[in-house]
């Protein structure tokens, strides 16, 4: 089953919104085997959210958004995306047989992001400029005719990507001490808090965790204090330069005293790698940032060896394989039998 079916009772869903359901959810937290011990850590986790419907932890919060959009009459939806969002949004769409219209920068998408959204049939307009343009036209839009706001902003979307941590809680048994995710529209960090804090105020945990959020050095508009106007990193999935909700992230840093950090492209993507060589793990590079962030923060004595950790992967590395593909040894071609390949392998 789905969230709105598995946590219904903290949701604003009602018996009027309609059945919305691709199994979203129920994503894995995968104990580390390697990079845990490697680090001194007794306890990490890693929340992957590669493996929802379609690869991302967007469909938490979408499906309740379209479900709250199609209760109150909607036929259109509509976003702005770097690429998750829209490959999301686009699913959904397709699942419940509405119209799925996705603004995207120009030349600043993954690949198989877009092709997703286009196989689920949205109608896809690359507009020149950045995210950050995309979504003020969306925006603008959606104010004037009777479209349905998918992005981050729309409220509904914030409730359901919360339930994310509700199931770090179910399966821990409590909450960690440090949750560790990337930040871009920064409307996950803004959920988790939320999620965090409602189970809290319902007695299902006993404290709340440090929430520590990862942006890129290229696109650290919380971090620099200020909006980036052309906003670039190899993680394109936090590629954005004025985050939406740039109020509820600084507030959840706060709150929880935590705090939020950039690390460099290189970082992003050494980090890419040693998960996915050590751990078994492939998650884009915005999900790395977490981590790379993590191993920094260890090193400098800020997170504690017998903490509880969790650093969430908020993509599957099929999202966008290229960055990680220029990092790694390319397969080797030759002429021969199997003696050869024996020789070459050193058997």
């Amino acid at each position: 089953m789905g969230v709105i079916a598995r946590y219904r009772e903290f949701l604003p869903v009602g018996p009027s919104t309609p059945e919305v359901d691709l199994h979203e959810g129920s994503t894995p937290l995968v104990p580390s085997r390697n990079i845990g011990r490697a680090l001194g850590l007794s306890r990490l986790f890693f929340k992957y959210e590669g493996l929802n419907p379609t690869g991302s932890f967007k469909d938490r919060g979408m499906v309740v958004a379209v479900a709250k959009a199609l209760e109150a009459g909607s036929r259109v939806l509509m976003c702005a995306s770097t690429g998750n969002t829209s490959a999301s949004m686009a699913a959904y769409a397709a699942r419940m047989g509405v119209r799925a219209i996705v603004v995207v920068p120009s030349g600043e998408i993954a690949m198989n992001k877009l092709s997703q959204a286009l196989m689920y049939g949205a109608k896809v307009v690359a507009l020149k400029g950045t995210f950050d343009t995309a979504l003020e036209a969306v925006r603008d839009l959606t104010s004037r005719y009777p479209v349905a706001l998918m992005n981050s902003i729309n409220p509904d979307r914030i409730q359901g990507q919360k339930t994310a941590a509700f199931e770090v809680v179910d399966v821990l048994g409590d909450a960690p001490d440090y949750l560790l995710l990337p930040v871009g529209n920064a409307g996950n960090i803004t959920a988790y808090w939320k999620g965090f804090r409602e189970y809290h105020a319902a007695g299902r945990s006993t404290r709340l965790p440090r929430m520590v959020g990862a942006q890129a050095d290229g696109a650290a508009p919380i971090v620099a204090g200020h909006p980036i106007a052309n906003p670039r990193t190899v993680a394109s999935a936090i590629r954005i330069g004025n985050p939406a909700s740039w109020e509820g992230a600084t507030s959840a840093r706060d709150e929880s005293g935590g705090l939020i950090a950039a690390v460099t492209d290189t970082e992003i993507l050494a980090a890419q790698i040693r998960l996915a060589n050590t751990e078994g793990l492939f998650a884009e590079p915005a999900s790395a940032a977490p981590l790379a962030l993590l191993f920094r923060l260890v090193m400098e004595g800020k997170i504690e060896k017998d903490s509880t950790t969790v650093v969430v992967l908020t993509g599957s590395g099929l999202k966008d394989p290229d960055a990680a593909l220029k990092n790694v040894e390319p397969p080797i071609e030759l002429d021969g039998d199997a003696r050869t390949l024996a020789k070459v392998l050193k058997l």
